[in-house]
């Protein structure tokens, strides 16, 4: 399932937040959808973070025919290699996501924090792009969300070896309170 994502925070703003060099990323804010561009946040080889633009859909594996927005199987061999690299992983900056429960979407959003992040994964393959990584299970009616990461674990998903970073993964949900924002229309 696609989750089309906000974020209403311009590049300078989420630099800040992130602790990231903007540098010269254009972002004014809106709306994220499969094939647009959007800055995500990586760690540089010395260690600083950077935020630079990334199309959001990763290229379909060899027998695939859709692009790849969402990474939900960590042990598939499409991504394994991508997960236990630490210069693969990013950041993905967002103010609220789309989802559905009880057959009604809205967009969520967390009170207190401007700007979140979700776990993501990125490729340079044709394209300059990332995927966004879920959890299953369910949170408030819920099945399937972004896993967003609390400010805490940003340093450990950007830095930390495969066996650490994936207990982010199998933490499950984010203990941040989510909060409906508005329909998604």
């Amino acid at each position: 399932m696609v989750h089309p994502y906000r974020l209403d925070a311009p590049a300078a703003q989420i630099g800040a937040i992130l602790g990231a060099d903007p540098g010269k990323d254009v972002w004014q804010g809106g709306s994220v959808i499969p094939g647009s561009f959007a800055p995500v946040v990586i760690r540089g080889k010395n260690g600083s973070r950077y935020l630079i633009p990334r199309q959001w859909g990763v290229p379909p594996p060899p027998r695939g025919s859709h692009v790849v927005t969402h990474v939900r199987n960590l042990e598939s061999p499409f991504w394994i290699g991508t997960l236990r690299h630490t210069e693969y992983r990013c950041l993905v900056p967002a103010t609220s996501f789309c989802a559905t429960r009880a057959g009604r979407s809205e967009w969520l959003a967390v009170p207190g924090h401007p700007v979140i992040a979700f776990a993501g994964i990125w490729r340079d393959s044709e394209v300059p792009s990332f995927a966004i990584l879920t959890t299953e299970g369910e949170l408030a009616g819920i099945v399937s969300l972004p896993l967003i990461l609390p400010p805490e674990h940003w340093g450990t998903w950007l830095s930390a070896d495969w066996k650490r970073a994936q207990r982010l993964v199998t933490l499950g949900h984010s203990p941040l309170d989510l909060v409906p924002a508005m329909a998604c229309s």
